[in-house]
């Protein structure tokens, strides 16, 4: 798929290759995985209509959601977002399951959940799809009996339950290296309290949604001072823009 890229220099790209590139950088931390997050916004400021993101995005935004999801090692999302917008497999097409595989690595990304309530929707898709790797971190007990997918809890002291400690334990446990964060607005917002969001896709859709309830792409507690962001680049498609920041 083609893209008008604006900057850093004018020219037609093509998505997938200009994704080949996404690799923690040098200087990455050590001690956890590089995290990228990846939202769409109207340009009122609204993150989800009638509470799902899908009526914002475009073809555009498809092709960057779906091509992060195929580079990653791992996707991390809020319960709210995975019973709102009904998650299923990470990787629904064979084809993106194959160029990992042909990649030497794992089939598809594995999925992450932090839950302090453990309210976790194990009645969406991807609790019931055996192929799917899941862990969870949580507080409380749970009942994975009833999952087909392969679910790992990790239970924690509710005061160790944080996005670091979290974070920690997927690299030191899991071997995750780069690690998509894709909502909700709440869990973004923490990630940017505890300094750990490292880059941020963003879709803005050449939308309104005129007032509502609909939230940010960030939540929680204001932060003690602005997150400063660079630009990296600036692609435009049917009037869609589309930044990539990284966070300074």
């Amino acid at each position: 798929m083609d893209f008008r890229q604006l900057l850093p220099q004018a020219g037609t790209v093509e998505i997938e290759p200009l994704l080949d590139s996404l690799t923690p950088p040098d200087g990455a931390p050590r001690d956890r995985p590089y995290v990228i997050a990846n939202f769409v916004s109207s340009v009122d400021g609204r993150a989800t209509l009638a509470g799902r993101s899908g009526g914002l995005g475009d073809d555009g935004d498809r092709a960057i959601f779906h091509g992060l999801r195929e580079r990653v090692d791992a996707v991390l999302v809020g319960t709210r977002t995975l019973r709102a917008e009904r998650y299923g497999r990470i990787l629904g097409k064979p084809e993106r399951r194959q160029r990992r595989l042909e990649l030497g690595r794992s089939e598809e990304p594995l999925a992450c959940i932090i839950t302090r309530s453990g309210d976790v929707p194990f009645e969406i898709p991807l609790f019931a799809a055996p192929e799917a790797r899941i862990v969870v971190f949580t507080a409380v007990e749970l009942d994975t009996s009833g999952c087909a997918a392969q679910v790992e809890v990790v239970r924690l002291d509710p005061g160790e339950l944080t996005q670091a400690t979290a974070l920690r334990r997927l690299r030191s446990d899991f071997g995750i290296r780069l690690l998509l964060c894709e909502g909700g607005p709440t869990l973004f917002g923490a990630l940017l309290r505890e300094g750990a969001a490292d880059e941020l896709f963003l879709t803005l859709a050449p939308k309104l949604a005129g007032g509502g309830r609909g939230p940010t792409i960030s939540a929680g507690p204001e932060l003690a001072s602005p997150q400063d962001l660079q630009l990296t680049w600036l692609l435009e498609r049917n009037g869609s823009m589309y930044p990539r920041y990284s966070m300074v």
